[in-house]
């Protein structure tokens, strides 16, 4: 008569038939009040009014404690649930629910209006993980209802394995959970929950991404080179994945193609790069280790240490830093000059780095020795020596004469050495060494010297171009 909504009435009317044991009756009433979800996916557990009945449905009942030895049930039964795509109730937990009233009663509330998210909270909590799964696939649920659901409950009770080997009986090649373990994968990544994520990606032998892990294993938080040659065995670990992927790969390419859709794919050639930057990394490794414990390194404490896995600019430090803390430049250079090889990166450019540094150091000797190797090294164009000490020059004005004349001695081309010269304000040289050019181009050149002489004020070699031309 006074309108209000019945709903409320009619859910105590049920609550009470239940506490009186009255389990037909309840039906019948909350049918009156509960609803079930627009979407049945939702990533909750259904009305509160459901809740509040499973709630006192299940406290009604002290689960019986049951040996854990039914969770391997015969392949037969699993594919003849799969085959009805019913879960009827009767097979489900055969057991553990022990045909229990009250259990049933849970299921008959879940299924008629609870959430797929709270169905497989049910059987979770029941210790029924592989109910949870096969409704699950039944249902086609989103992967968001397996992470809440099934997996965060059961990396969270240390349950990891077995959900692991139930994927497996229920699929064996676990292409079915696919979409699932990515999906995992994201949310541990996510979380930065690395060891859990790694320990999966080998259960799924999504051999790629392992490796990726195991890259991030061996480079995170590493403050020094002695750091990381403590953590070799990840290199190791890297390179074996690559193996056994390559291995699988030429396996199933005779066979006809195997679907292996969710793990990540690569090229034969694109792994085999990998496991040469592997090697390359593990020498440089070896190498810098040695250096930080002989001593000898110059420790440069950037931001992070450079490895072979960065970029391109990473790479360059990391050849850069080889050159430079060995015990003296030839030592580093051939680890150095293959890194600069095997990802073609711009030598000149990482060359004159060092050779900066050297500067920086006063190691004016080291940079004739660089610019030895970088001769030697039998790639080096012509000018690449000269254009080192020049781009040295253009930074540092104020090193000591001596080391400063050895080194423009050094350069090939006079051109450069006239260059150079004038860069450093050595007017004088430039006028000796212009004057040896053929006729024409020496005219120029003095002429040039002669001008800078007259802007700077420089009375004296100002006379001697004007009298030699």
């Amino acid at each position: 008569k006074s309108g209000l909504d019945p709903g409320g009435a009619w859910h105590a009317w049920g609550m009470a038939c239940l506490k009186a044991g009255n389990l037909s009756s309840a039906r019948e009433k909350f049918s009156r009040c509960l609803k079930p979800p627009m979407d049945l996916n939702q990533l909750n557990h259904g009305s509160r009014l459901v809740q509040d009945v499973i709630q006192y449905l299940e406290a009604t009942v002290k689960p019986m404690l049951i040996a854990d030895d039914d969770y391997f049930a015969t392949l037969r039964e699993l594919e003849a649930t799969l085959r009805t795509r019913s879960l009827s109730l009767e097979m489900m937990c055969e057991g553990k629910m022990h045909h229990n009233s009250y259990y049933q009663e849970c299921l008959f509330y879940l299924h008629s209006y609870g959430t797929n998210l709270a169905i497989i909270s049910f059987y979770m909590r029941h210790d029924c993980m592989r109910e949870a799964l096969l409704h699950l696939l039944n249902k086609e649920s989103p992967s968001e209802v397996f992470i809440e659901g099934i997996f965060i409950p059961s990396y969270e009770s240390g349950k990891l394995h077995m959900l692991e080997n139930l994927l497996e009986t229920i699929d064996p090649g676990l292409e079915s959970w696919g979409v699932y373990l990515i999906a995992a994968c994201k949310h541990l990544q996510r979380k930065n929950y690395y060891h859990i994520l790694y320990e999966l990606q080998q259960f799924m032998k999504d051999h790629v991404r392992a490796a990726m892990t195991c890259i991030r294993f061996f480079t995170h938080g590493a403050k020094s080179y002695t750091e990381l040659g403590g953590k070799q065995t990840w290199l190791l670990k890297i390179k074996d994945h690559l193996k056994v992927y390559l291995q699988e790969v030429s396996r199933s390419s005779g066979r006809k193609k195997m679907a292996f859709t969710f793990r990540k794919k690569m090229s034969a050639t694109d792994v085999s790069r990998h496991i040469n930057t592997v090697d390359l990394q593990m020498e440089v490794t070896k190498f810098l280790h040695q250096c930080e414990s002989s001593g000898t390194s110059q420790m440069t404490g950037g931001s992070s240490l450079p490895t072979l896995f960065g970029n391109n600019n990473m790479k360059m430090d990391v050849a850069c830093k080889v050159i430079l803390e060995g015990k003296n430049i030839e030592e580093g250079f051939g680890i150095a000059f293959r890194v600069l090889q095997d990802f073609q990166l711009e030598a000149t450019e990482v060359y004159s780095k060092v050779a900066k540094q050297l500067v920086k150091q006063q190691k004016y000797s080291e940079i004739r020795q660089l610019l030895k190797c970088v001769s030697e090294s039998g790639v080096a164009a012509k000018n690449d020596g000269d254009n080192i000490i020049l781009n040295c020059l253009n930074e540092f004005k104020n090193i000591p004469a001596e080391d400063l004349d050895n080194l423009i001695q050094d350069m090939d081309s006079d051109e450069n050495k006239i260059q150079a010269y004038v860069l450093c304000n050595k007017l004088r040289s430039a006028y000796l060494v212009s004057v040896r050019q053929e006729k024409a181009r020496a005219v120029q050149l003095v002429q040039h010297v002669r001008q800078l002489a007259e802007s700077s004020g420089d009375d004296v070699v100002k006379a001697i171009c004007a009298q030699w031309l």
